[in-house]
């Protein structure tokens, strides 16, 4: 029955909006009901499959949102980066969705989920925050920003490959999976979205935004695995407490990576609530 309820989903798919910089973001749009927008984390493009078929199993009850963020996939990139262009692409999406919308972030697509609940007033209802990978501590930062200053370098003497192997070994992808990785479809993809590794960096390199997350006023849901990073967890521990009206849940027995079948009905219970 959910087999025949995807197929009928409505799906329109490289569909275009411009963003305030007049960069070119291309976003796919699934299902009906209340508009969501999912945003990804670091090397994630719209159409990897693992990540399409998440989001299809989501538009069973939302109108779902799922774009390439700039330099991913088939969307533009206009240089200099700043997480604020980031939230201008939300922007931009959400006047496509009619003028609201709720947001899903995972990784570092939780940060730029957060920034946007800052930034854009009543146009973000709700927003789920997925595993968002801020730096606890100076000791933390410390090793980020060395981190960056690596992928800064293997970039600058254009060896692009080398930069994301770097990344992939750093979150910790076995040295097996990651010769799948480097014989499978989406590493040409991977290759050519290296250069965004800076961008994920750029705005994960910060501590827990304490502060910010004390201001934003919509509903929040702040999850993480047990089985995630422990720094993640902590994460998910400061910002439920700092965010007014945020509940916080930890998904026993998962890490950062969570089936469609596991946090589909957590965001339909959350978003519907």
């Amino acid at each position: 029955m959910e087999n025949n309820l995807i197929a009928e989903a409505k799906c329109i798919q490289g569909c275009e909006v411009i963003s305030k910089d007049g960069t070119k973001i291309v976003y796919d749009k699934y299902g009906k009901g209340p508009a969501l927008i999912c945003i990804t984390g670091a090397l994630v493009y719209r159409k990897m499959p693992n990540v399409e078929e998440g989001y299809k199993k989501l538009s069973l009850y939302f109108t779902v949102y799922t774009y390439d963020r700039r330099g991913h996939g088939e969307s533009g990139d206009t240089k200099p980066y700043s997480i604020k262009k980031e939230v201008e692409d939300i922007e931009a999406i959400i006047k496509e969705a009619g003028g609201s919308a709720y947001l899903y972030g995972h990784s570092s697509g939780a940060v730029i989920a957060l920034e946007a609940a800052l930034n854009l007033g009543k146009k973000v209802k709700k927003i789920a925050l997925h595993d968002a990978p801020y730096n606890v501590d100076e000791k933390s930062q410390k090793e980020s920003q060395e981190f960056y200053k690596k992928i800064s370098a293997l970039l600058e003497a254009d060896r692009k490959v080398d930069a994301v192997e770097f990344f992939l070994s750093s979150i910790g992808m076995p040295p097996e999976m990651l010769d799948g990785m480097r014989q499978s479809p989406v590493w040409p993809e991977f290759k050519a979205m290296a250069p965004t590794i800076l961008y994920d960096e750029t705005i994960v390199g910060n501590l827990v935004p304490i502060e910010k997350a004390k201001q934003i006023t919509v509903p929040a849901l702040v999850i993480y695995g047990d089985k995630s990073p422990p720094f993640v967890a902590t994460v998910a521990e400061s910002l439920s407490k700092a965010i007014p009206n945020a509940k916080l849940l930890i998904l026993k027995g998962q890490d950062h990576f969570v089936s469609p079948e596991v946090i589909t009905p957590i965001l339909v219970k959350f978003f519907n609530e």
